[in-house]
């Protein structure tokens, strides 16, 4: 491991920013690489997306939490923050750029600038970042490198806060096999490294400003525990020093001081950590013992304690009911089912997402996030973690002003096949989109821009995913603020409902396809009240999925044949939460997602769903 750096002109800090899938996580695997972090015959040489860690990220092929990793470069000790490129993951992008002091932007020579890259490098150059932007991916059969360039330069016109912002140097990489260049090679396929990265960071990238002599002072930004150490605050050091043992005061959010000591103090090398005796400013440190700390407080010299600014997250957009499971099923799959359990919980998420709001709500709480990937990205880990409970349909978050009600708007963006643009027109407009521009590439992909609220996006993808063959491709990025519209009309037709309960059989399944398309296979319990199907008609409809075939001694060719069912259609989490309405609920176990009535009895129900339309 290398030795802790003791002059801060030896320290680069940058953040790696970009829009969802155009190559951080893959270029920063490069950089760790090719700084020799690992030796030749570790597993991380040959592993793609050494960053994700989490098992969620892995599967999803997204980044969903910021990592913060550091890599030696000759003398230099460069920290190196990975951040998510999904517009429901910013506040993860929002709470780590303030350990930077410069960052790598990096943009998709055939995608160019999306609504993630104008929010992320909106906010870095807010926070006075100096910008290295590299195209990435130049080798793509549709990469326009030119254009982008041009469109580049329109952003930083548009969000830079100085003149001195608008000149940039500009890379050229192909980040999958660890090659960049400084102009734009006439052969992609020519070998380079990423040498000129690591020299840009050097001379582009200025030294943290600090004060070294001050007394000390970190602003947590972000925490992380094991089983041997426990808790973890990790932040940037914006003065002074600090050493294994120094005793220090906690400044808290609501303005209290706890007094606290620093058992050891850690610094960051590849995918480890390694032990230092002292952290100096500038540099980015973890420290142990402190186990009261939270995300936004400040570690302080015990002689002068000042805080430093809370950090601003901006407003979640999207909220959810989510509440311990009421379903005559409840208690059977799973190991924590207690709204007291589920509270615990999420008072713990709530330490480490910054971008969530928990409330109570009866006996169970709304929860507010950036977006449905925020959301579905808790329940699913929650569910994984062996928790049972039910959510509702999600709602957006409005806010009052001046006596008027507003919601969230969206920038939608759209890339779909010429074919398909009538598919995406028609749907659209069933949700008062406002087209705002539409143009054609020559790969026959046309590429739309629209503007609508966000709750008339809820349930968009999975529709369009199905009328389009799976062929669009939709981004979309909170802009602001409107006056409340009018309600939606249901777009969705009604369900299918279990009429009693037992386990289903196929000779009553067949019937049940009949009506339309089934979600539940056979030989599977169900309860009155729980949806097993989507009705072909607008109207709810319930049925007997557990009627068993009557035996007679009477035989023919004609009833005696086997039942010929057709495979149900498994809804994933995000689309059962697209799927249910404002009266219906999706119960969540280890081993199963249920949708149901809120009201699971029929003459109950009736009257219930009068009063929510």
């Amino acid at each position: 491991m290398p030795d802790a750096v003791q002059n801060p002109a030896k320290i680069r800090n940058i953040a790696v920013i970009a829009h969802v899938d155009h190559g951080k996580t893959t270029l920063v695997d490069g950089l760790l690489k090719q700084s020799q972090t690992f030796r030749d015959n570790q597993a991380e040489m040959s592993q793609d997306l050494i960053m994700d860690s989490g098992d969620q990220e892995k599967e999803r092929g997204i980044t969903i939490t910021a990592k913060v990793t550091a890599v030696q470069h000759g003398d230099l000790r460069i920290n190196i923050i990975d951040t998510p490129g999904h517009a429901d993951f910013s506040g993860e992008v929002e709470r780590t750029l303030n350990m930077a002091d410069g960052c790598l932007l990096i943009v998709d020579a055939q995608e160019g600038p999306m609504p993630q890259t104008k929010f992320v490098l909106g906010k870095a150059l807010a926070a006075e970042l100096k910008p290295i932007v590299i195209i990435n991916k130049i080798d793509k059969p549709g990469s326009r490198v030119t254009e982008v360039e041009n469109e580049l330069a329109d952003l930083f016109l548009e969000l830079a806060v100085h003149e001195d912002q608008l000149h940039y140097p500009v890379y050229y990489a192909i980040g999958r096999s660890g090659r960049a260049w400084k102009a734009m090679p006439s052969n992609p396929d020519e070998e380079s490294d990423l040498a000129v990265i690591f020299e840009a960071i050097e001379t582009e990238v200025p030294a943290p400003k600090v004060e070294l002599e001050a007394p000390f002072q970190m602003l947590v930004t972000a925490l992380s525990w094991d089983s041997f150490k426990g808790k973890y605050a990790v932040g940037r050091i914006t003065r002074g020093r600090v050493k294994a043992g120094s005793q220090v005061m906690l400044c808290k959010i609501d303005g209290s001081r706890q007094k606290a000591k620093v058992d050891q103090v850690f610094m960051s090398h590849g995918v480890s950590k390694f032990e230092v005796q002292e952290g100096v400013a500038g540099d980015i440190v973890q420290l142990t013992g402190i186990a009261e700390a939270r995300i936004g407080e400040t570690i302080a010299d015990q002689d002068q304690p000042e805080a430093l600014p809370v950090l601003e997250i901006e407003a979640p957009t999207l909220k959810i009911y989510l509440g311990p499971n009421t379903s005559p099923l409840k208690g059977t799959e799973g190991e924590f089912t207690t709204s007291r359990q589920i509270k615990d919980r999420l008072m713990k998420e709530l330490e480490v997402n910054v971008g969530l709001r928990v409330e109570e709500d009866g006996i169970g709480f709304l929860v507010s996030g950036r977006g449905e990937l925020h959301l579905s990205v808790l329940i699913e880990t929650m569910r994984r973690e062996g928790f049972e409970f039910e959510v509702g349909r999600p709602q957006v978050v409005t806010r009052e002003v001046n006596g008027q009600v507003e919601e969230p708007v969206e920038e939608l963006i759209v890339e779909v096949p010429a074919e398909h643009v009538g598919t995406v027109q028609m749907e659209m407009g069933s949700r008062r989109a406002n087209l705002k521009e539409q143009f054609a590439s020559p790969k026959g992909v046309t590429k739309l821009i629209y503007e609508l609220p966000t709750r008339a996006l809820l349930g968009a993808k999975g529709i369009l995913l199905t009328n389009t063959k799976g062929t669009i491709i939709m981004h979309s990025q909170m802009t602001g603020y409107q006056p409340l519209g009018q309600a939606l009309q249901q777009l969705r037709s009604g369900v299918l409902i279990a009429f009693e309960a037992g386990v289903t059989t196929p000779y009553a399944l067949q019937n049940a396809e009949a009506r339309g398309t089934v979600f539940i296979g056979p030989g599977e319990k169900v309860y009155g009240g729980q949806i097993i199907g989507l009705n072909t008609r607008q109207d709810d409809m319930e049925i007997n999925v557990c009627k068993a075939k009557q035996l007679t001694n009477m035989r023919s060719t004609s009833s005696d044949g086997v039942v010929q069912l057709t495979p149900p259609t498994i809804l994933s989490l995000e689309q059962c939460l697209d799927f249910i309405e404002n009266d219906e609920l999706l119960e969540v176990t280890p081993l199963n997602l249920r949708l149901r009535k809120r009201e699971l009895d029929p003459n109950k129900r009736k009257r219930l769903k009068t009063a929510l339309y």
